[in-house]
């Protein structure tokens, strides 16, 4: 499987801590089918204030120890791009990391807050399709607005976003209501593809084995392919892994 949503930089965000937890999060990946794995640690201005000059440090360390350790898991750099007023500015002046392609657009994993959908945000994901940027939105199924009110989910989607839930929502991961909102976006068929967004192996670890089971065994195996393998594969056709 290929994992395009993790945080096992070290030292970069809230995910891996040290380049011993970031073997921990590889390895961890690895006993969970994952062969190869985006690294896309938070640009969060305030909170994780990275740019390509932090990211590369971490993802050249990560690479390092991770062949050294000989664990059999390919990496490419990323990020999680918060969704705020500079990221136009990023786009425009080429420091927005990208995690591949989607229909000749670039694409690029731009994250609401927990809490709400914020307010102008089709304004954005309509400015970066017309810029050829393919924005896909994360954990969804996560997003207290689209909790309450699930047309929300819907309204998102029709914007031109594409969505990649968490592989532990299946599971029940997060909280019942979360479990239930993901199987009804795969009902509803607006889930594009399967995410780890591992942080650690403990609180957060890499579920998309167990997740790839559930959903195989509920809607078959050309849904689970294509949802942990296929569209994966498709968006990094062009990455180049190390």
């Amino acid at each position: 499987m290929i994992d395009l949503h993790s945080h096992m930089l070290p030292g970069i965000d809230d995910g891996a801590q040290t380049i011993s937890d970031t073997l921990a999060i590889a390895q961890n990946a690895v006993d969970n089918g994952v062969t190869h794995m985006m690294c896309t640690p938070h640009i969060n201005y305030g909170t994780f204030n990275n740019s390509p000059s932090t990211i590369e440090p971490a993802f050249k360390e990560a690479v390092e120890a991770i062949h050294k350790a000989n664990i059999p898991l390919n990496i490419a750099m990323a990020c999680e791009m918060r969704i705020c007023p500079e990221v136009i500015n990023l786009v425009k002046q080429a420091k927005l990391p990208f995690i591949g392609q989607w229909e000749n657009r670039s694409a690029v994993l731009l994250e609401l807050p927990h809490s709400h959908i914020p307010p102008g945000a089709e304004n954005l994901i309509k400015w970066l399709v017309q810029s050829n940027i393919q924005p896909i939105i994360p954990h969804p199924e996560r997003n207290r607005d689209i909790l309450a009110n699930y047309s929300k989910a819907k309204w998102l989607k029709q914007q031109g976003c594409l969505f990649q839930v968490t592989a532990g929502a299946f599971v029940n991961r997060f909280s019942d209501k979360v479990m239930k909102t993901v199987w009804q976006l795969l009902e509803d068929e607006l889930i594009d593809y399967v995410a780890s967004d591992t942080h650690n192996v403990t609180r957060r670890p890499n579920d998309m084995q167990v997740a790839y089971n559930a959903v195989e065994q509920k809607y078959g195996r050309a849904v689970a392919q294509q949802l942990f393998v296929e569209v994966p594969q498709q968006i990094t056709a062009d990455v180049q892994w190390q």
